[in-house]
């Protein structure tokens, strides 16, 4: 006997079946696009809330007016990435090329840095002669 298909019992799954809502530190994303800076500050962890507590200077207090009013790219630096960016796409430079990142809900918190890596990840390989004293008894090949 193989495995009995239920049609109706697969289609109430579905219907049943809920996604998971986005909530940062019990906050849902439409209470948290809604709070103010002071409340927004005490949710973050303590650097980024240190950050933002010293108060947004020129740089990043343009990055979120951008945001807020046209949503547009500009100039990366060490930010905490805030509410207001999430949906747009921010070139963030690596010292090297920009690479275009699109602000998600779950990076909300986060320093804008933490996702254009500025270094290539070390690929250890065999090690070679004489790396280690028993490294005589590895065959050459």
């Amino acid at each position: 006997m193989a495995d009995e298909y239920d049609a109706v019992a697969a289609a109430e799954l579905k219907k049943r079946r809920a996604f998971r809502k986005f909530s940062y530190r019990g906050v849902e994303l439409d209470n948290l696009l809604e709070l103010g800076s002071d409340d927004l500050r005490s949710l973050f962890h303590a650097r980024a809330r240190r950050r933002l507590s010293r108060g947004l200077r020129r740089k990043p207090m343009g990055l979120v007016r951008k945001l807020r009013t046209a949503k547009q790219n500009a100039a990366p630096n060490e930010k905490a990435i805030v509410p207001e960016m999430i949906g747009s796409v921010v070139a963030i430079y690596n010292g090297k090329v920009f690479n275009s990142v699109e602000i998600r809900p779950e990076m909300v918190g986060h320093y804008v840095g933490e996702f254009s890596i500025s270094y290539t990840p070390v690929k250890h390989g065999r090690p070679g002669i004489g790396a280690t004293h028993s490294s005589r008894f590895i065959p050459l090949k």
